[in-house]
Parts: structure tokens; sequence; C-alpha cells
């Protein structure tokens, strides 16, 4: 739920909000936690909105754990994010929101605490507008760092009236005002002192520094900086193969950011430069949400990217030289431009071993259904099914009939939360409920589950990339923390494997550089790794 209402006047009522696959108590089974938002109108003090957790009871169905953890908590709540920052072996959880940033502790015993003072995330000064964030090592010294990116830079007393001006308008409606118009934010980088505390690095470190002549703001006339990234969807991944973690940054409307990690405590923003900060023809896109994996196994991580409506999603293929492509026509994705794309993820959801694509859609005006447009407000889902030659077929008729509903679809979140060797989706809808979709594909191929445990390496395994290879068929996946739109998939890597019963090799690069390799591994199982003492445990999953 967002707003609880159909009409929205302001730009802050309109993006929704995150959700987080993750086990929060280490039973071995994936719990749910929603992020909720507000709003302006009159709300009952004692019925305030709150974010969830949601425990799952290892039988299909979950528990509202919210007030027992810790988590009950009201605001203009956006993102979320997954990592074990203070490496005690349990996940901890961010919160962004419309003003804070809210760090919680895992204390190992299903409970939270709110350190976000103590830890020195305490944002002063005009209300920054935090959305999508992941913890990175950045400068691979065993510690999770943390990166938020920041929309506009929004004020609810100073934001015009919708209609009230050119940047008000949609096919003659007057609607909410922004993002062109409003400054933008700054993305943030927190570095991790490796005491429980943090310390803001976005300067030194070269991300706040801001990139290009871009529009300055008329809202705010005094103010003719230039306009940060309008920064949403993020993820933090070695795009160029050189052990380093690079962050990319959905940016609406402007272009996208791409940080190259420079091996020295500094990034340099060269999105434009290696090709995936903007589309084909080189325009500039409503970028909202991030899915990164190798969707035609050649060994380099690609970027699927969700704009606005009447555009295309983005394709960028990686080209193993550091460059990208926007591969979106070639690879069948360039007819569905009427859908506003939100949670986005490239996943394998029917273990024949090549990342399909799923995502999330719904505009961001009620208006629009007032007027005999090509859109509608709450739109379907879109499911891409791989064909192992870089095209993709939509297939979302044949997906089921609930992913044909109309929804206004927010976050999007990816994980196997029943344990039965398939990838399960939960989404956030903006005034409705969530949808949890099981997968029920029925096929006979195999997979291969990995959590990744590090040692000296961070307890959460962010930034840990494994190579799995059958036969001929080589894979890469790579454990991320920020994912989707604003949200966090499950941290366990997941691999479809076709009807190979046996796994040739399980190759494992650890972030501070270790390589281990395990052969003639089973299929059908979870293997529990540990940096630098191997296989710590195997468990056969529910059958699928």
């Amino acid at each position: 739920m967002f707003g609880g209402v159909d009409r929205k006047r302001y730009i802050l009522e309109e993006t929704g909000c995150g959700v987080a696959l993750f086990d929060y108590d280490n039973d071995g089974w994936l719990d749910i936690f929603m992020v909720n938002g507000t709003r302006f109108e009159s709300i009952d003090p004692a019925h305030q909105p709150s974010n969830f957790l949601f425990h799952n009871n290892r039988d299909g169905t979950f528990t509202d754990v919210t007030a027992k953890a810790g988590l009950v908590r009201s605001g203009w709540g956006q993102g979320c994010c997954i990592g074990d920052y203070d490496n005690d072996g349990f996940d901890d959880l961010v919160v962004t929101y419309w003003g804070e940033i809210v760090l919680y502790h895992n204390n190992g015993d299903g409970t939270f605490t709110e350190v976000t003072s103590k830890a020195g995330l305490t944002q002063k000064g005009h209300p920054r507008w935090n959305t999508g964030c992941c913890f990175v090592d950045y400068d691979r010294d065993g510690r999770l760092d943390l990166f938020v990116a920041n929309y506009v830079n929004f004020d609810v007393s100073t934001s015009p009236e919708p209609g009230s001006t050119a940047y008000c308008q949609y096919y003659g409606v007057g609607v909410g005002c922004g993002p062109q118009g409003m400054s933008g934010g700054t993305n943030i980088l927190y570095h991790n002192r490796g005491d429980g505390t943090f310390e803001d690095v976005s300067v030194q470190s070269g991300i706040a520094i801001p990139r290009g002549p871009e529009t300055p703001t008329p809202f705010v006339k005094e103010n003719w900086l230039p306009v940060g990234c309008y920064g949403l969807g993020v993820s933090a991944a070695d795009f160029d193969n050189d052990g380093w973690p690079d962050i990319y940054v959905a940016c609406d409307t402007v272009p996208s950011r791409f940080y190259h990690n420079k091996g020295n405590g500094t990034f340099e923003e060269i999105g434009r430069e290696i090709g995936c900060a903007v589309n084909e023809n080189g325009s500039s896109q409503g970028g909202m949400g991030v899915a990164v994996g190798d969707y035609d196994c050649d060994g380099w991580l690609d970027i699927i990217k969700t704009n606005y409506s009447d555009q295309t999603s983005n394709v960028y293929h990686n080209n193993g030289d550091g460059t990208f492509y926007d591969a979106v026509l070639q690879a069948g994705l360039g007819g569905n431009t009427k859908f506003l794309g939100w949670g986005v993820g490239l996943f394998d959801f029917d273990n024949d071993g090549w990342a399909d694509i799923f995502m999330s859609n719904g505009h961001v005006f009620p208006e629009v259904d007032t007027k005999k447009l090509h859109l509608t407000y709450k739109q379907r889902k879109i499911v891409y099914k791989n064909q192992g030659t870089g095209k993709f077929v939509d297939v979302t008729a044949d997906s089921g009939p609930d992913l044909n509903l109309p929804r206004g679809s927010r976050g999007t979140a990816f994980g196997d939360f029943d344990n039965d060797g398939d990838i399960d989706v939960v989404v956030v809808n903006i005034n409705e409920g969530p949808s949890l979709f099981r997968n029920d594909t029925k096929s006979q191929n195999n997979w291969l589950k990995i959590k990744c445990i590090g040692t000296k390496s961070n307890r959460s395994g962010i930034g840990t990339r494994v190579r799995v290879v059958t036969g001929k068929h080589s894979q890469i996946n790579e454990v991320l923390s920020g994912s989707s739109y604003i949200s966090q998939n499950d941290l366990r890597l997941h691999f479809g494997l076709g009807q190979a019963k046996t796994v040739d090799l399980v190759e494992v690069r650890w972030p501070l550089g270790l390589v281990e390799s395990f052969k003639n591994v089973d299929a059908n199982q979870l293997l529990a790794l540990q940096e630098g003492k191997g296989i710590l445990r195997r468990e056969k999953l529910r059958s699928s």
C-alpha cells in the first residue's frame, strides 16, 4: 500500500515502495519484508501505516512478526536492502525514506535494533529523498559499505499544484509535477569504519561529483546548480571482470549513471562513454528498475533496465571490453512500449540454464484512465522467455492468469520462498495488497542453489562471483545487495541446469580474491560454501 488515495497530487505519492526476500533468522527459509508509505491526508494516530515483516512458516504461509521483531515504523518509506555490515552472521536491514535512512541491526534472536544515529547515518538539513540502496564492499577490506541513491529534492511546501506548469501536463491532463523541473538529488556512499559506524565519503570517492550541464530547476529559481541523477533502482557488481565492484543507477529522465571502480577507493562516472546511460538512439529515458545477470552466458554481466511508458526497456549487452550496447530490439523487447516498468528480474524461471526476464508495471498517473488513451493506470506483468540465442519471447499469456491482472505494481523481489527449486516472485502494489507469485512451472529440469558465506570477505558473501559448468554450457552469477526496483532479492544464487544431473564444475571467486573449485556436484541441492573452508553443508530441499 502507498498513499491510500486515488488522486496523486505530488510525485512522492507516485513512486511506491520496495520489498525484500531474506532469511532474517537463518532458518533456511526466506522471509518477506515490505516497505510501506503514508499519505498527506489525515491519518488516525492510532492506526499509522507501518512496514511489515512476515516470517516464513515453512508450509507456504507467513506470520506477521513486525511488532515482535521491532520493525514497526511509519513514514514515507521507499526502498530496502540487506547485508551483514558488522559480520556477525546475521543480515542487517536498511530502509530508505524521504527524509532519512534507517539502519536496523539484526540481533540474531528474531529481533532488530534501530541503530541509525549510533552508526552515523543520520541525515541533517533539507530532507533527502533516499530511494534505492545496496551494500557493497567497494574497497575490498572485508566490510560492507553502503550506497544510497537519491531522487529529487522534493519540498511539499514549494511543489506546484497539478497542472500548474508545462511540467505538470500529460496528454493534456493536469497531473502531479516532476521530476522534470525539479533539481535532482545527490547519491551517497558511506564507508564502513569497522567499528559499527559509517563515514560519508561521497565527495572524496567521486560519487557526488556532478556530471554534465543538465537542466536547472525553474521551481527553485535561486538554485542553478546542475541537477543530480534522479536515481531510483541501483545495483553493484563487477561488470568489467577486474575484481572490483562497480555501481549502476537507473535514472529518471536523465542519463543513467555507471560508477566505475578504479580500485583505489574512488570511482569515475562513465555511463555515457561505455554505452549504458541512454538508449540506442542516444536519448535519455525514465529509468526505474535494474536487473543484472548474464543472459547470453558469455561470462560478462548484462543490465536490464525498466523505463517510462512510450519508451522501450533497455537490454544493455556487455561487449566484454568494458562497454555495452542497447540490444533491446535484437533481444525482442522493443514492442511493449505502453507499459511503465518498475520491478525487474533476470532469472531462470524454468531451470533450462538461460536467464529469463520478469517485469512489474503500472502507470504513475491515475488520470490516464479518464481519457481514451493507449495507456492504463493499472497494468499487467510481462514475462520474457530466453531462447538461448540472444532473443526473448513474450510468454506472459501462458504464465498464469494472475500475472495478467492489472495492478499498480512497483517493488519486486525474486527468490525461492518455498524451497522447491524454482524462483518465486513477490510484488508490492500501490493502494492495494501485495502479490506473491508461486512458481508452478512444470519442468523436468534440474537446478543448483548456492549460499556463499564469507570469512575474510564479508559474511553475506556480497560480491562473490560463481561460475557453474555443465558440459559445454557455462553460467555466471554474483551475490547482489539491492536489486530490481528499490528492492532486495534472495542472496542465495540459483542456477537452472536443464537435463544435467551433475554439475561438472562450480568455481567461486570471493570478493577478496580467493578462488575455489568444486567438481562433480549433484544437482537439485543447496550448497552452503564457506570462504576458505569449502562445502559447509549440503541440503536436499523440497522437490519441485
